[in-house]
């Protein structure tokens, strides 16, 4: 047994828990959706998933490398990465795409800017974004089920109308969309699993999908619609949970789900797009700094300097 004394700077917290071991039950939460999206949209959604977890893993070992760093790579981060970008996908898009999507969240997003625990914002959502905004057409062709046909238009459920059957097809993914926003059923089991395991903290969750509900409700749009539609359920759960860009404070999560579910409604209700969860939470990523400030808890043992006096 090592009895040598460790000398190191508060605070001194430890636990069994390593980046490892998180990223694996997050893992293990993604994996019911990837099989659901299979069944919905056939071989392909496997093959796209593991060409995206691929490459971020490639880019990662070869930046690492030539860079002269430590290679991350065993502490399944990328391969958490890599499965978010696929579940931002549609299963129709070329596998190239998907490679540039990957070198955008490892390479720019995450290593250009010092590696795990350094990025300014959530790598697969801004490689999603730019996706997106450099491959529309692509992006927005989304496979229905029942034919497999690429659509162009009307493809997201929340240009449709809801209702009984609205609401099955969202709950089992049987309409058209990207590979992680089709079956809402098995994203929720997944975000319970993380909550249950203590991965993440249901604060931000739950105050961002209480949030769309209100807002959806004082909009005169259906709550439970706009809840399992959209990609909401894996922001909520799965991207704006992320360590790294989110915030650590319990004042901070609150606010921090009360600003997406604002941001995700005036986008779907007032703008032109279907879809605000993305920019939502890019968004909250990039005012993270200042929630934390903002809502910082007060050091112990210090009392707060009164107005026109010092502290005694």
């Amino acid at each position: 047994m090592d009895k040598r004394l460790i000398v190191t700077a508060a605070p001194h917290i430890t636990g069994a828990d390593t980046t490892q071991k998180i990223m694996g039950r997050v893992c293990i939460a993604l994996i019911p959706t990837l099989i659901a999206s299979i069944f919905i949209f056939g071989i392909n959604s496997l093959i796209l998933t593991a060409v995206t977890v691929a490459a971020c893993v490639a880019f990662e070992y070869g930046y690492c490398k030539l860079m002269k760093r430590e290679v991350p790579v065993s502490d399944l981060s990328a391969v958490v990465t890599g499965l978010l970008l696929a579940f931002n996908l549609p299963a129709s898009l070329p596998w190239w795409m998907a490679i540039v999507g990957a070198f955008i969240a490892i390479v720019i997003v995450k290593q250009l800017f010092g590696g795990l625990g350094y990025n300014f914002a959530n790598p697969a959502i801004v490689a999603r974004i730019a996706l997106a905004l450099g491959f529309a057409s692509r992006m927005t062709a989304y496979p229905f089920p029942e034919s497999g046909v690429d659509a162009l238009s009307s493809a997201t459920p929340l240009a449709a109308n809801a209702g009984a059957e609205a609401y099955r097809a969202l709950l089992l993914g049987t309409h058209g969309g990207v590979l992680g926003e089709t079956c809402a059923l098995t994203i929720l089991l997944g975000g319970i699993y993380l909550i249950v395991t203590k991965v993440i903290s249901p604060t931000i969750p739950v105050t961002y999908l209480a949030t769309v509900a209100v807002l959806s409700l004082c909009a005169g749009q259906d709550p439970i619609y706009q809840l399992l539609s959209g990609g909401l359920m894996l922001g909520a759960f799965f991207m704006a949970t992320d360590y790294v860009t989110s915030p650590t404070t319990r004042k901070g999560k609150l606010v921090f789900g009360i600003g997406l579910g604002i941001i995700t409604c005036a986008i779907r209700f007032l703008g032109t797009m279907n879809e605000g969860v993305s920019f939502a939470i890019l968004l909250m990523n990039l005012l993270v700094p200042y929630i934390e400030v903002l809502t910082r808890q007060d050091k112990l043992g210090i009392a707060k300097a009164k107005k026109g006096g010092a502290v005694k």
